[in-house]
This record gives C-alpha cells, sequence and structure tokens, in this order.
C-alpha cells in the first residue's frame, strides 16, 4: 500500500475558506498560518463558527489568503479577507471590523490573539446518531487557541470514496470537510486512517505526527458553500455509517515541510 499526499490546505480565519498550497510547513501549532485569525463575538466574547450557522449563515462565503507567507515561529502575518459581495479588506485596515460588522449583521472583532478559554456555539441538527439533536451547545476549544479539538487534520479520498458508495445522490467533495492534509492510501481500503489512530505517522522527511481520534463532524458538513448545495443527508449518511467520523486529528510530534506528493508511512 502507498499512501501519499494529494492535497494540502490552510485557514487563515476560523470559519472562513481557506488556501490550497503546495507545501506548508507544519511546526508544534499545527500548519504555519493556520487558524491565526478569527471573529470574536464583541457581545458574547465567544468566537464565531460556521458551527452554528442560526447566527453566523454565512461565513463559509468569506475567504481569507495571506499577503505574505505565514512565519513559522508563530508570528501573525497579514491577512487578506474578501466579503461575499467582492470587497476585499487587508486585516490592518481599520475598517475591517466595521465592513464585517455590516455583513455579518453583528459587531465583531478580527482577532489574532484567542481569549485564554475560548468557546464557540455549535449547532446541532436532528439526528438521531448525534450526540445531540436541534439544540446548541456551548462547546470549549484548546486554550489560547482558535482550533476546534487538534492542531492537524487528516484525511482520505478513500473515506470520501466509502461514504459517496453510501449516499451515490451526495457531493462528499473535500471542501466539506475542510482538512489540512489530503491523502489517497492506495490499496489502504475505506476509512484507511482509521487504523492510524493511536500511532505516530510521517510524512515526508521529517514531519511526524500522533494520530490521537477520529474528527467528529457537524453541522458544517452539510452548509451549502460556492458550488457545494446544503445537504443534511452528508452528516446523516456519516452518523448511520461511521459514528459521525470523517478523517482524524493528530497532534505533532516533529516538525518540518510537507509537499505535495509525499509519502505517508505509519511508524508505530
Amino acid at each position: 500500500m502507498t499512501t501519499r499526499v494529494v492535497g494540502l490546505w490552510r485557514y487563515p480565519v476560523k470559519s472562513m475558506a481557506g488556501e490550497r498550497c503546495t507545501d506548508v510547513h507544519i511546526g508544534a501549532r499545527g500548519i504555519a498560518g493556520d487558524r491565526r485569525y478569527a471573529l470574536v463575538d464583541a457581545l458574547t466574547g465567544k468566537v464565531a463558527s460556521a458551527k452554528n450557522p442560526r447566527i453566523w449563515p454565512t461565513l463559509l462565503e468569506f475567504a481569507a489568503r495571506y499577503l505574505e507567507t505565514p512565519g513559522t515561529n508563530g508570528a501573525t502575518s497579514r491577512v487578506e479577507i474578501a466579503l461575499p459581495d467582492g470587497t476585499v479588506r487587508a486585516s490592518d485596515d481599520p475598517a475591517i471590523d466595521a465592513d464585517l460588522a455590516a455583513t455579518l449583521g453583528r459587531q465583531v472583532r478580527l482577532a489574532s490573539v484567542a481569549p485564554p478559554d475560548p468557546t464557540l456555539e455549535e449547532y446541532w441538527p436532528d439526528i438521531d446518531e448525534l450526540a445531540h439533536r436541534d439544540v446548541v451547545t456551548d462547546e470549549a476549544m484548546p486554550a489560547t487557541t482558535f482550533f476546534d479539538c487538534a492542531t492537524v487534520h487528516l484525511l482520505t479520498t478513500n473515506t470520501l470514496d466509502a461514504l459517496g458508495t453510501r449516499y451515490p445522490g451526495g457531493n462528499f467533495d473535500v471542501g466539506r470537510f475542510r482538512p489540512n492534509v489530503l491523502l489517497d492510501a492506495n490499496g489502504g481500503g475505506e476509512f484507511a486512517e482509521d487504523t492510524w489512530i493511536g500511532k505516530t505517522v510521517r510524512i515526508g522527511k521529517d514531519v511526524v505526527l500522533q494520530v490521537t481520534c477520529g474528527t467528529g463532524r457537524c453541522v458544517m458538513t452539510t452548509l451549502g458553500q460556492g458550488a457545494l448545495p446544503a445537504d443534511v443527508a452528508v452528516l446523516r449518511t456519516a452518523a448511520v455509517h461511521h459514528g459521525a467520523h470523517v478523517g482524524v486529528y493528530a497532534e505533532v510530534v516533529a516538525g518540518g515541510t510537507v509537499t505535495l506528493g509525499d509519502p505517508l508511512v505509519v511508524e508505530a
């Protein structure tokens, strides 16, 4: 079996469309530049997230990209945000918070420093197999970060194909699932990355990751974005056939550069 990297992404601003890359640097905090920014609700102090589309229905229609290559030492580089109407603003533009608030209909600030104990709201669709049904919950995030659970998210094309066979009418485009690293585990079978949980994997020459757990999916996978239609059955399919897990989370053991085409090897 040969497993290789076929896609790389970073998301400069949480819950906005991100950047597809040909190579990325991975350090202790994950991919350089990933989720370095987020919007913070001025009223509640919570991190804005498309996990609660009742309040933030258009966040995925915003797109963010770096104006210079993000540093590898944790420093924050400038980003450019494209609003749904095509307006573009840089992160250091004095008017950016006002423009974002006017578009979203809520007072927000663009933050590059996370609160000590960040939280977000998550809406749970009415699906039997989920932990909650048709409610909004408060969810804790890792301290001082804008990540949901872990710093690196891995996904295989095997898993997307497996779910697609179970719901042929659905569109399981990788964009719904927002991984950092997409891999093709040729010969690895369905849900190939599940076999990595609890093990270390090496990607390329230097990067070593500890795969910790499956990635629990949420309402974001059901939302329309770009050419992808809204489809609750995408999440329902994952819930019924794979415990609502799509992909795996990992923590960084050793950093370095990952490039498209790099092999992944399970070490232990």
